[in-house]
């Protein structure tokens, strides 16, 4: 177990919108000291005023996280202000919607250092600060894609695979270590975010997230719950789960579903034209704002709250007396089909 929230240092990149924005305010909320980064500052600006008028600190301090001195006077300001960092999480992240081919090399390497390398920089700003505590969380934010790649987002999926390689082996050197540094990753499924439209499409048309959607909030909170109770991997939303298992027992079944009647080219494309504002090499203007344009699609979850935010002892049970009930109803059923045959 790590600090309650209330006592708690948080630093969260990609702050200014989605997940990143709206996890700041739940840490804000329940006490946390939030250090704000991203780089549109009138949206962190935005935020924190958000956090303190709720009764909270924030700290803003804008950067790029693919500029490696800029983070790490992230972290610096973060420990000046506050005396430590207790939870780093790396959220921060851009996308491209276009097939590999039509991907120029300039793009591929804004999204690889943004997602993949802006990640390096948070942990490599955060880790030394956070061995002299000898103790600290680590968040990174990867995504379904992590498991498993989507057509049209070649060089994003190839982005969140590597935050999975990385993380998985940041964990295991801080286990074998006994650092007291806790690693997480966080793989949500598609989720209701401003992302599809500040993401650069070469569709023709708005993207939008992989149905089905869930919110924001879902995602944020499993956030918030890794930074008090840290585990290993987190889904948001039962479909990335899911995903996750088809791939295990078939891949080549996967593809078959994907690539049949272009469903999963479909289902990554609205009706609506694409304006062609994207954040690919500069940050948005205005506010910010937690929700994108899908909240009509969005679903509830009743699987990352019930199997994954709950405690592991729980979980166990709920696996092992799943398969019970179900023996019980079916054994229940045979009898009542007996009973009225007789």
């Amino acid at each position: 177990m790590s600090k309650p929230i209330a006592e708690q240092v948080v630093v969260i990149t990609g702050a200014s919108s989605g997940i990143g924005r709206e996890a700041a305010l739940l840490f804000g909320k329940a006490g946390a000291s939030v250090v704000l980064t991203a780089r549109n500052e009138d949206a962190l600006h935005a935020v924190a005023g958000m956090i303190e008028q709720a009764g909270g600190r924030a700290l803003v301090v804008p950067a790029d996280v693919t500029d490696w001195e800029q983070v790490q006077q992230v972290a610096k300001s973060a420990v000046d202000t506050f005396g430590r960092i207790d939870t780093w999480i790396n959220n921060a992240g851009i996308s491209v919607y276009a097939t590999a081919e039509n991907t120029t090399v300039e793009e591929a390497h804004q999204v690889m250092h943004t997602n993949f390398m802006g990640m390096v920089h948070g942990v490599s700003a955060a880790l030394p600060y956070m061995k002299r505590q000898g103790r600290g969380t680590i968040i990174n934010v990867g995504s379904v894609e992590s498991q498993r790649s989507l057509p049209l987002q070649s060089v994003y999926a190839a982005s969140k695979h590597a935050v999975k390689g990385y993380t998985e082996a940041l964990r295991l050197e801080q286990e074998a270590a006994n650092s007291g540094i806790h690693v997480t990753l966080i793989m949500p499924a598609g989720i209701n975010t401003p992302l599809f439209n500040h993401a650069r499409s070469k569709l023709g048309v708005k993207p939008m997230p992989m149905p089905p959607v869930y919110t924001p909030e879902l995602a944020a909170s499993a956030i918030v719950n890794a930074a008090q109770s840290p585990q290993r991997d987190i889904y948001v939303g039962g479909a990335g789960f899911l995903f996750w298992l088809l791939q295990r027992l078939s891949p080549r079944l996967l593809d078959k579903m994907m690539i049949t009647n272009k469903a999963m080219f479909r289902l990554q494309m609205t009706n609506e034209p694409d304006d062609g504002q994207d954040n690919l090499f500069q940050p948005v203007n205005g506010t910010g704002r937690v929700h994108g344009d899908f909240q009509k699609l969005t679903k509830p979850s009743l699987y990352t709250p019930l199997l994954e935010l709950t405690p592991r002892w729980l979980r166990n049970a709920i696996f092992l007396t799943l398969p019970l009930s179900i023996v019980a109803s079916v054994l229940y059923k045979n009898r009542q089909a007996i009973k009225h045959g007789a």
